[in-house]
């Protein structure tokens, strides 16, 4: 079996060297080089050619995102980004996310985390997974969108048909090539469940809400569904739509589903209780099967399905689950899932 080789990025000598312990994994994993700064950063991606980079966010000479920037545009990398838990890094870590970078675990104590040990079996899941993504995929999805005007809208309508969108690894960006395609006007409200800590999905909802002509935000207890309207399930919750005529949004914390919360099969299948055949799924990037039941509840209620083609899917994971249970109407490449979404809509 071949070595992963992994770059790591980080301005603390005391970070490198707790990273490099927590990151070698005698025949599996190896720490090839570390560097000091983004800049030191980049070239070492170029000289070393790493199947998988460890980025920190706050750095001197050059920043993290910036780093990404650079090596998406000159040499194409798995990048994972070791992101602060406060409201500054979830930013950082979105702008990241969307210069390009894979994924990122979250430090468990600020920029010095000692207990980086903490997230050691997800990072080197992520790291796993990162060095076998194409990385023609990573390049496909950069680019900063320009803020978009919102649309004059008449008052608020609750929504009677519903699009429910569960993404994962490599989710954000796709939600960006997603979600900034969808019309203001669109006749249907929209639910979606990214698998992310808490604290990070308020950052990404925020950033995708300046960049579309829908409305945007994180999902809070007791929020109407409304035409136009995404609402993104918190990181750690469930999202549910709690029974009754109202159509409004309930959270719980109760077990995790396929490892994770909040849980695309859960939003689903909450949803078809209450919107029947009135339903557009959707399954993006992924890895796992989360959303794949989800999906075949949709399809079974007379909605209708639709899942990320592999070529366009950063990780195909949970589309591949979803298509192989039979649930799925359209395979779609992902620049095409926002009209998908729109005729199915218009069609019921």
């Amino acid at each position: 079996m071949l070595l992963i080789r992994v770059l790591v990025v980080d301005d603390s000598i005391l970070m490198r060297t707790i990273l490099t312990d927590v990151i070698n994994v005698p025949g599996e994993i190896t720490v090839v080089g570390t560097a000091r700064n983004g800049l030191e950063g980049v070239e070492m991606a170029k000289k070393l050619s790493p199947d998988v980079i460890t980025m920190d966010v706050e750095m001197p000479k050059m920043d993290g995102i910036t780093a990404v920037r650079a090596i998406m545009k000159e040499k194409p990398t798995p990048v994972i980004m070791l992101s602060a838990m406060t409201q500054q890094g979830a930013r950082e870590t979105m702008s990241a996310l969307s210069a390009g970078a894979f994924d990122f675990v979250p430090k468990p104590s600020g920029s010095i985390s000692l207990d980086i040990d903490k997230v050691r079996e997800p990072l080197l899941e992520k790291i796993r997974a990162a060095c076998r993504v194409d990385r023609d995929k990573l390049r496909c999805l950069t680019g900063d969108l320009p803020e978009k005007a919102k649309p004059m809208k008449a008052n608020a309508v609750k929504a009677r048909k519903l699009v429910v969108i569960g993404s994962s690894t490599g989710g954000p960006g796709a939600l960006e090539r997603v979600l900034t395609r969808l019309p203001g006007d669109l006749k249907a409200g929209i639910l979606v469940v990214q698998h992310m800590p808490a604290g990070f999905t308020r950052s990404l909802a925020d950033r995708l809400n300046r960049i579309s002509e829908i409305d945007i935000k994180e999902a809070e207890e007791g929020d109407a569904i409304l035409e136009g309207r995404a609402l993104i399930a918190p990181g750690n919750y469930h999202m549910l739509i709690r029974k009754g005529l109202s159509h409004l949004i309930t959270l719980n914390q109760e077990p995790p589903v396929h490892a994770v919360r909040p849980a695309a099969d859960v939003t689903m299948k909450s949803a078809t209780k209450a919107f029947g055949d009135q339903i557009v799924g959707v399954i993006l990037t992924g890895m796992g099967s989360d959303g794949a039941f989800g999906l075949k509840d949709i399809k079974d209620h007379g909605g209708r399905t639709i899942a990320c083609d592999q070529k366009t899917s950063v990780i195909f994971g949970m589309p591949r689950a979803a298509i192989e249970l039979g649930c799925v109407d359209r395979v779609a490449p992902l620049g095409d899932i926002a009209n998908e979404i729109v005729d199915m809509v218009k069609g019921y």
